[in-house]
């Protein structure tokens, strides 16, 4: 890992710029595509043509790119329920065990945030409507490795809120198949349809739909490249949820802190991706020292080491003279995921501004936050913990405002709108609320729950 000391040269280091350019132009990016494609080409242009393609072509399109690019040729794209029944018989029985206790949590957590659809009374004469999404699409990342958990923690939430429809894409593996974990954890989470699809074609279906696959009002979850920017390139004809990158974890330790679990929890981030960023921010020198040495023995002992060794090759070992700079670095880097290993860590929580999830003490590990204590693990990366957050049953909610006004209080705000509307030119405003003031008899009045009713009826 890469030391730093000082404050200043560690916020030149952790200010982030460009954050997606340097996945976008990897060399080595540009030859998978080529291999792919036969031509060089941009990622903007790859999803662009893949996005263009699925919207003119669906269903034809979706089977010529899963062979193409996944390497497998379907019959079917929809995962049907045998497939979902026969996972079962092949999964563990203390991993069906964890799911389930992982999804009891989930949920419990999300039930008990309190947000709920439904009419909101905000006071006599205004409401807010709030109601659940009716369709949404989830991604889960496949193909080489199965992400049960990423389904649960995207799926209960959308349950919780109450979605319509839940609709699950994730690319199959060489035999055609979705790993049976996951196929189990769909279950699990009550997700509604299943389809084996992947990348930028499968984020083009769920947007503008296709024969097979219905039109979605959010999608949500994590992805590669080419995920990650069809989701940015479709944000207004359809939501989602953010722009995922790689996992990135800070810790923030005194010299009080066991070097063997910040060690380890570095490296269980490290392990996802060899461009996961892993940073420890510390006072003490000496626990910087420890820290490292841990690492080198615990990396040799890992079954993903290569994957791991490379994403703390660019780590970060920063040595501050205070934990008020730590703060400082923690609030300019919005890490996805941030470990408070210090005596007085409940003390620093209100100046953390930043960050998608705080974990507070050697008790409380990342890994135990990615699986079974309850908040989603899906949470804003590459400094977007300053503008957003995890995901939850809000990302599946949306409001409607209600203004249900009688006479009287129409009459009182009328003057100030006329006001309004004349200084910014539009006549016509003012004259929709000056009629109004000019009628002696109000053709309707309002009835039970704010519903206008005929004057003469009443």
């Amino acid at each position: 890992m890469k030391r730093v000391k000082g404050f200043d040269k560690a916020r030149q280091l952790l200010t982030r710029e460009n954050f997606w350019e340097s996945f976008t132009t990897s060399p080595g990016l540009g030859a998978q595509i080529k291999q792919a494609f036969g031509e060089e080409l941009s990622v903007q242009e790859v999803v662009d043509r893949i996005i263009g393609e699925v919207r003119d072509k669906g269903d034809k399109a979706l089977f010529d790119y899963t062979e193409k690019l996944d390497g497998v040729r379907l019959d079917s794209l929809e995962v049907d329920r045998q497939e979902v029944v026969a996972a079962y018989d092949t999964m563990d029985k203390k991993l069906v065990s964890a799911l389930e206790f992982a999804a009891k949590r989930i949920r419990d957590f999300h039930l008990a945030c309190g947000h709920k659809a439904g009419l909101i009374p905000i006071d006599k004469h205004l409401k807010q409507q709030v109601l659940p999404l009716q369709r949404v699409g989830l991604y889960v990342p496949g193909g080489t490795a199965a992400y049960p958990s990423t389904v649960l923690m995207m799926a209960i939430p959308a349950k919780v809120a109450g979605v319509g429809e839940i609709i699950m894409v994730s690319p199959p593996a060489k035999d055609g198949r979705i790993p049976a974990p996951t196929l189990v954890a769909a279950d699990i989470a009550r997700v509604d349809r299943i389809f084996k699809l992947g990348g930028a074609q499968a984020i083009a279906a769920l947007t503008f739909g296709t024969e097979s696959i219905p039109r979605m009002d959010k999608i949500c979850g994590p992805g590669n490249i080419f995920v990650t920017l069809a989701k940015k390139m479709v944000y207004g004809t359809v939501d989602i949820d953010g722009l995922e990158g790689p996992s990135e974890i800070v810790i923030i330790a005194d010299e009080k802190a066991d070097p063997a679990l910040c060690a380890a929890d570095l490296l269980a981030q490290a392990e996802h991706d060899p461009l996961a960023s892993v940073i420890l921010i510390t006072t003490s020198a000496d626990l910087a020292d420890r820290v490292e040495k841990e690492i080198e023995v615990q990396l040799g002992k890992l079954k993903r080491r290569s994957i791991a060794g490379t994403a703390i090759d660019t780590g970060m070992l920063v040595l501050v003279d205070d934990m008020s700079q730590a703060v400082e670095l923690v609030n300019l880097f919005a890490p996805e995921h941030l470990s408070i290993m210090t005596s007085d860590a409940s003390s620093l929580i209100p100046k953390i501004h930043n960050a998608g999830c705080i974990f507070i003490g050697e008790n409380s590990p990342v890994v135990l936050g990615d699986y079974v204590a309850g908040p989603s693990h899906v949470l804003p990366t590459g400094g977007s913990a300053r503008f957003s957050s995890p995901l939850g049953v809000m990302d599946f909610l949306k409001g409607t405002h209600i203004i249900a006004l009688d006479e009287p209080a129409m009459r009182e705000l009328s003057q100030a709108a006329m006001v309004i509307a004349k200084a910014e030119g539009l006549d016509a405003h003012a004259q929709a609320v000056e009629r109004r003031l000019g009628r002696t008899t109000p053709r309707r009045k309002l009835g039970k729950g704010g519903i206008e009713e005929d004057a003469k009826a009443s």
